[in-house]
């Protein structure tokens, strides 16, 4: 399936034209052509291959997966590889969705996955028409946009879930297998998304690069804006990779914790088991104690084994030990 549109002289003029006619429109004064392919195959962008001079690296990247996020140069366009990200947050796992484009001097050519929404960069564009005017700078400027902001919200919504997990993790009711499971997978996602986040630096870096001469100067504010948003995202997805180690370090701290204090109590509770048994045990021996064979001896043996028992709680209650 492919989209395409046509800009001239900063406004929307035609949709849905064949991808054979871009080579004519580039052509034309004041004008911008975009065209977006989903899931092609080579066979699919040979003819945009042709129209544009595109490099047959270039094609080849775009059609084969797994590419790490960058922009490489060529003679005749630019190539981008980008990764639009998405969190679930009941299992705590990201999606990845790389996204790639071509880039011209008159033409944006994007290529995805059906994953990818599209509409919302479009949506994008069609809300700042009246950037247009600066043709290619403009498309890529909101395709970038929408990446970034893509991955901003994802940080956001791990970051909301740290949140929750440190509730958890001092609940009164223990939920320590619930914290160690979310917690190894929010430390996977926030490994994965790392590796997507961190390149995108370099990527916008080149972009607002002024010795590059392939974008209009006016719009470098609005990269400039973009680039912030990256940094930031790097340094939070950095900080919540600590938050995550930290929360696992402590839970394991406070069931270290609560297991000392039921060993203390349990240790406590059979020592004064303990004073019964040996007084019970000394009184069963054959010989003769205080007492022994009388009524109060009986009575005797009681009241230790009752005082000696009350005195050793007592003493455990005021040092928190029971």
């Amino acid at each position: 399936m492919v989209t395409t549109r046509l800009y001239s002289k900063g406004s929307l003029k035609t949709t849905d034209f064949p991808v054979e006619k871009i080579s004519d429109h580039i052509g034309e004064k004041d004008c911008t052509v975009w065209a977006d392919f989903i899931s092609p195959t080579e066979e699919d962008l040979a003819v945009i291959e042709e129209e544009l001079s595109l490099h047959p690296l270039a094609v080849e990247d775009a059609v084969h997966e797994h590419q790490r996020p960058k922009l490489d140069r060529y003679d005749t366009h630019l190539f981008l590889a980008a990764y639009a990200v998405k969190l679930d947050e009941k299992t705590g796992e990201l999606s990845k969705t790389e996204v790639k484009a071509f880039i011209t001097e008159r033409a944006l050519i994007t290529v995805h996955g059906p994953e990818f929404d599209m509409d919302k960069v479009v949506a994008r564009w069609d809300n700042v028409s009246d950037l247009a005017k600066h043709g290619v700078s403009f498309l890529l400027w909101g395709l970038l946009d929408e990446v970034v902001d893509g991955h901003f919200e994802v940080v956001e919504q791990l970051d909301t879930a740290m949140e929750t997990l440190e509730d958890a993790l001092f609940d009164d009711r223990p939920r320590d297998k619930e914290v160690q499971r979310r917690s190894f997978e929010f430390r996977k996602s926030l490994v994965e998304l790392r590796r997507v986040v961190l390149p995108m630096r370099e990527v916008v870096n080149t972009v607002l690069r002024r010795d590059l001469n392939a974008f209009d100067p006016e719009m470098q504010p609005y990269f400039q804006d973009v680039y912030d948003h990256v940094l930031r995202a790097t340094e939070s997805t950095e900080s919540l990779r600590d938050l995550v180690s930290t929360i696992l370090e402590t839970n394991l701290s406070i069931q270290s914790n609560r297991m000392n204090l039921i060993m203390k109590k349990v240790t406590s509770w059979a020592a004064i088991i303990a004073i019964p048994t040996a007084i019970t045990g000394f009184f069963g021996q054959n010989l003769k104690f205080l007492g022994y064979g009388t009524v109060w001896g009986v009575w005797f043996s009681l009241g230790l084994m009752a005082a000696v028992s009350i005195a050793l709680y007592l003493s455990f209650k005021k040092r928190d030990w029971i």
